[in-house]
């Protein structure tokens, strides 16, 4: 499960009651180690853990351990509810306290506290709904390191993102669309080309938004067709139309898969096709500039060189941007077995510490008349498209 902004603010939150404690034990360096319960052995008074850090820790209790439990939203840790060992579950997270050096691999614990799976899901709940409200998902298209100001293409709209000094970043792995496997980071670590996505208070007209959390990462939007499937080993292999070499997308539980209805295609031909004609060249004539590095060149419709680029959104600006994801995500999953060889795809993927394999974030199917109407349709859809694979407030 995600650890979100409250819940990893939980393990912050312990010192405050040391004094709880601190009257009871003779002085002594104090360590402490969060993370989620797997396993309650009552008969021996032991709670198997794996920490936040992955490493499993066998937390030992005795008579006079201090097992309470603190319900969401409560900040005073002398508020707590007492627990036996056998009211913990496997999903629930605990912060052990103890006496000793950190990193052991078995602890006895002076306390435990609790937060159970329940509250965990109402907490990821409760954000899911404020990144629904507040948040927003785009590209970066420009930096501004003196003022530590972020230009973000929402789909077709451009968005100042004004972070502060409490501004809570964090970057995605390379193999991984999950908040629980990001890392924290900071403002220096973002780059142009960068998937976005960031919690805060809009403006009226939504072109400003004061960030309060960040999240940031290189993900790859790419247009495909596809080679095979197989459904057995959940996995694609496509030929990336920029770079017309082959790729293994390996499609996963966190993998978002739709499929545009032809009338819902057309539409959004219109909107991100609106005003090509200006520039020349009409929409019969975009397989000819998918082949010359049209709609799968970097910053076009699906460069696989990082997230894409910062040229312009190739319309009329008429979509706000921030509905296509809402559209998207309204429509009923794909099975990977309804995929075909020769379909044309949108991909977004993890950028692949291997990149000729990577995974799928999103996918979406049914594309041809976006591909042929806009060669920025990748970009601008699959960049405002919510991460599928774990942004904030998806419960992960």
């Amino acid at each position: 499960m995600m650890k979100s902004s409250a819940i990893r603010s939980f393990a912050v939150l312990i010192p405050v009651w040391s004094g709880v404690w601190a009257q009871t034990q003779p002085a002594a360096p104090r360590s402490q180690v969060a993370g989620t319960v797997t396993a309650i052995n009552v008969p021996d008074n032991q709670v198997s853990v794996t920490t936040d850090m992955g490493k499993p820790v066998v937390v030992a209790t005795n008579a006079k351990t201090l097992i309470v439990h603190i319900a969401p939203g409560e900040t005073d840790m002398q508020k707590g509810t007492r627990m036996a060992l056998s009211d913990l579950g496997p999903g629930d997270r605990v912060v052990a306290i103890y006496r000793g050096l950190p990193d052991q691999k078995t602890i006895e614990a002076t306390s435990l506290v609790v937060r159970t799976r329940a509250d965990l899901a109402g907490i990821a709940k409760g954000e899911q709904q404020d990144w629904q409200k507040r948040g927003a998902t785009g590209m970066v298209s420009a930096l501004d390191p003196a003022a530590k100001t972020i230009a973000l293409k929402v789909g077709q709209k451009a968005v100042t993102v004004q972070p502060s000094d409490k501004t809570a970043y964090h970057r995605y792995s390379p193999d991984s669309a999950k908040f629980s496997d990001s890392k924290p980071s900071s403002f220096g670590e973002i780059k142009i080309g960068d998937q976005v996505r960031v919690l805060g208070d809009k403006s009226d007209d939504g072109a400003t938004i004061k960030a309060e959390s960040i999240v940031f990462g290189t993900f790859r939007q790419i247009a495909a067709t596809i080679i095979s499937v197989d459904g057995a080993a959940g996995e694609l292999k496509v030929t990336d139309l920029a770079t017309r070499k082959p790729l293994t997308l390996r499609v996963d539980a966190d993998s978002a898969m739709r499929k545009l209805d032809p009338q819902m295609a057309a539409m959004l031909a219109r909107r991100f096709g609106a005003g090509r004609g200006r520039g020349g060249e009409s929409a019969g004539q975009a397989p000819a500039a998918m082949n010359r590095g049209g709609a799968g060149s970097p910053g076009g419709a699906g460069g696989s060189g990082g997230a894409g680029g910062s040229g312009g959104a190739g319309g009329s600006g008429r979509s706000s941007g921030g509905d296509i994801g809402q559209i998207l995500d309204r429509l009923p999953p794909l099975p990977l077995t309804e995929l075909k060889p020769h379909d044309a795809v949108m991909i977004s993927t993890t950028l692949g510490s291997d990149p000729t394999r990577v995974t799928v974030i999103t996918l979406l199917a049914g594309v041809e008349p976006l591909l042929t109407a806009s060669p920025n349709a990748t970009r601008d859809i699959m960049s405002g498209w919510n991460l599928g694979g774990g942004g904030p407030g998806d419960g992960q």
